[in-house]
């Protein structure tokens, strides 16, 4: 639990101001103070800073035999373009957990990206008086992890490049001489990282002059295929030109010139490495196994393939610890990895969910947000990131507007940057009566994992008391375990209080193992139909390009990958603009591309960007610095 020494009372006041007035309004505790409230040593973290300290992994070798805590995803349902306030929910429930139900708890979050942060979306810290902070801090560097990222996988690219060049320009014996130079007395001998190739090739020899002219060329010649390269560089900035770049123009790379590309840092497969690594070591093993593209031949070609895998590692050793921070009410915060939610899984670490589930033991709570809608977040979630974690869920909490249930119940459209519709801002209970197909299936599919389901209702000002009835009443005749409104944007901790109880209640009934919904031997596409119709899909429509993709993924080994569907997070279809609960469309399927170092297979649903780009009137118009004080203004 959060004591006295670090839990503090809010002043709300009314109507609520903006997140950087509140987060400034703060000052935060020393994280030295929130460590020591876990139980943690100086020994087991790394200061950052006042306000800030990584965690090591140390403390999960330390705590190895102690039992966990309750385990909780925040999910939500199929959201508006303005979000319907999952990070402010998790935020809000573990302040009401900590400081006014006097339980131990850990907020488990993403790292935001810089882009969405000074593009559109604005910040990820939570909002009004449910928050993260510094806020400014949590929204921006943090501490270099996602730098870190952006290093690593541009190491890579780079390798990737100069390794086609080299090849081109040299014989076997030159390229092989190259790579195992003599040494000042003249012998050859192998790094490290050439023996994980050398046993790819099934070749036992240890020395490089036993190699046969034959054994040298398919060590030394990768023969990368430039067509076949999914690798792209990145940056953490939203920049719609970098889209689609050519390299290679400069005379010294004799017209080597490829067409390529930039996505953005959180895109990366790193990210998504770092997000569902269990170790430092598994780390390593996942970064070397990442596939970059294929060779002439049709043989996949990993980082380790490059030799640039150790070096990969060596750039993340830092970023695998998570960062602790704290929430307004001083309950402790883990923040660690930001995946995106389409291409890749959309959830936070899985190393800082462990840590906090032992740092917070029986009877305590760790709480986590799973990104987009249940049908998105959550399924992945259960299916990949619970797979590979090998932890449970005791409860499932599905956050819901009012207005997104509006929306579903056949509303006018919501558009970010445009005023509401008075559809949304006048009592309508049969326009919600009728969204609430969406909340149900929801809640049934995310029930069938066996875990109990709460739905919080994130109450505006504009919400009747009809409105929220009627979401309780068709909440629990969904089967929802508990159904509660809640204020904590506008109250803090104090208006999630009710939903504190009912998730406590809900992890401590929990009746059914964890239950996945497809097992991993079953063929690609099986397993891609399984996720479809739990959407209401009444079948799946592949493209040639998917078809061949598939056939080749199964051929390379890779079919027992779970699969990690990019679909848009504003439906249950691939159709932004059906809402509600459609059932008996033909899901389409583009592309299928793989992430084999983090570990799953993701199907293109639609066309996805992984490179954002800036809208006309970005956030950064109203973020400056504070010259007097130093404090950060305009962040939201």
């Amino acid at each position: 639990m959060a004591s006295s020494k670090t839990v503090r009372k809010l002043q709300v006041v009314s109507p609520v101001p903006a997140d950087i007035d509140i987060a400034n309004s703060v000052e935060p505790l020393h994280i030295s103070e929130i460590a020591q409230e876990l139980n943690l040593k100086p020994n087991h973290y790394d200061l950052y800073g006042k306000y800030k300290a990584k965690v090591l992994l140390s403390v999960l070798d330390e705590l190895e035999g102690s039992a966990d805590g309750y385990y909780v995803v925040v999910g939500g349902i199929t959201p508006t373009p303005l979000g319907e306030g999952k990070s402010t929910t998790t935020v809000g429930l573990c302040q009401a957990l900590g400081a006014f139900l006097d339980k131990k708890v850990v907020t488990c979050l993403r790292q935001p990206s810089q882009g969405p942060t000074f593009g559109i979306k604005g910040g990820a810290a939570g909002g009004g008086y449910s928050q993260v902070i510094p806020m400014d801090e949590f929204n921006l560097h943090l501490t270099g992890d996602i730098h870190a990222i952006t290093a690593a996988n541009n190491l890579l690219a780079a390798a990737i490049d100069t390794r086609i060049f080299h090849e081109a320009s040299q014989s076997d014996k030159a390229l092989f001489n190259r790579l195992c130079p003599p040494n000042k007395e003249g012998e050859r001998s192998f790094s490290n990282i050439m023996f994980r190739r050398l046993k790819k090739l099934g070749i036992s020899k240890t020395k490089p002059e036993d190699l046969t002219p034959e054994e040298i060329n398919r060590f030394a010649r990768l023969d990368i295929d430039p067509a076949s390269i999914t690798w792209r560089r990145v940056m953490d900035v939203n920049d719609r030109f970098l889209r689609k770049i050519t390299i290679g123009q400069g005379p010294e790379e004799k017209g080597m010139v490829r067409e390529t590309g930039f996505d953005i840092s959180v895109a990366s497969e790193i990210m998504a490495v770092l997000a569902l690594t269990t170790s430092l070591a598994d780390m390593r093993e996942r970064l070397g196994k990442m596939v970059i593209g294929n060779s002439k031949a049709g043989d996949p070609i990993t980082a380790d393939d490059l030799g640039v895998g150790g070096a990969l590692t060596v750039l993340m050793k830092d970023a695998i610890n998570p960062t602790l921070m704290q929430t307004l009410e001083g309950t402790p915060v883990l923040v660690h990895a930001g995946p995106f939610a389409n291409i890749a899984h959309g959830n936070s670490s899985i190393v800082a969910d462990k840590i906090a589930l032992k740092l917070v033991g029986p009877g305590g709570f760790v709480v986590t947000e799973a990104g987009f809608g249940a049908d998105i977040g959550a399924e992945k979630f259960m299916n990949i990131k619970c797979r590979y974690s090998g932890l449970t869920p005791q409860c499932a909490v599905i956050v819901a507007t009012i207005r997104a249930l509006k929306m579903h119940g056949g509303g006018p459209q919501v558009v970010a940057g445009k005023p509401l519709d008075h559809a949304y801002l006048n009592e309508n209970v049969a326009l919600v009566e009728a969204g609430c197909v969406n909340l149900a299936r929801h809640i049934a599919n995310t029930k069938a994992y066996g875990a109990n389901v709460v739905v919080a209702v994130n109450m505006f000002a504009t919400d009747s008391k009809a409105e929220l009835n009627a979401v309780r009443n068709a909440a629990m005749a969904a089967g929802a375990f508990d159904a509660v409104v809640c204020s904590h944007h506008a109250h803090g901790g104090k208006g999630a209080v009710d939903l504190g109880i009912a998730v406590q209640r809900a992890c401590e009934n929990v009746t059914q193992p964890l239950k996945f919904l497809y097992p991993l031997d079953v063929s690609i596409k099986e397993k891609i139909d399984t996720i479809a119709r739990s959407y209401g899909a009444s079948g799946v429509e592949y493209s040639e390009e998917a078809e061949k993709q598939i056939e080749m993924y199964t051929g390379q080994g890779f079919s027992g990958l779970p699969i990690c569907m990019a679909k848009t997070q504003y439906s249950f279809s691939h159709n932004a603009a059906e809402k509600g609960a459609p059932t008996g469309f033909i899901l389409p399927i583009r592309d299928v591309r793989a992430s084999i170092g983090a570990g799953f297979i993701y199907p293109l649903v639609g066309t996805m960007s992984t490179m954002p780009g800036l809208p006309t009137r970005p956030c950064f118009y109203e973020i400056d610095v504070d010259t007097a004080t130093g404090k950060v203004v305009g962040l939201s």
